[in-house]
């Protein structure tokens, strides 16, 4: 794969509550990805960028919301997700600058 096109790939970690829980429990870090990105582009990028061993790679399509102001109805545009599992003993720490 190309090292330009894996720069591309990621956009940015997505450090909420509920991505928290889920880097605790199943040692599984979330990232906001390109539309057009696949697993195997995801894993070479976190692997590139962070230093670590990737397991595995799941992806999700989020689909953006429904929003109105006043009579005008709009919609946020939707966004892709991919939910990195990390090999035992492997970890990104956001918080003290890991990587971004």
């Amino acid at each position: 794969m190309n090292e330009e096109r894996l720069l591309q790939v990621l956009m940015a970690p997505q450090i909420s509550e509920k991505a928290t829980f889920i880097a605790d429990k199943h040692e599984q870090v979330i990232f906001r990805v390109a539309p057009d990105a696949t697993k195997a582009e995801v894993k070479g990028a976190v692997e590139l960028l962070f230093k670590v061993s990737v397991e595995s790679v799941q992806m999700a399509n989020v689909k953006g919301k429904k929003k109105r102001f006043g009579r005008v109805a709009g919609r946020r545009s939707g966004w892709k997700k991919a939910f990195v599992c990390l090999k035992p003993g492997q970890e990104i720490n956001f918080v003290d600058g890991g990587g971004f």
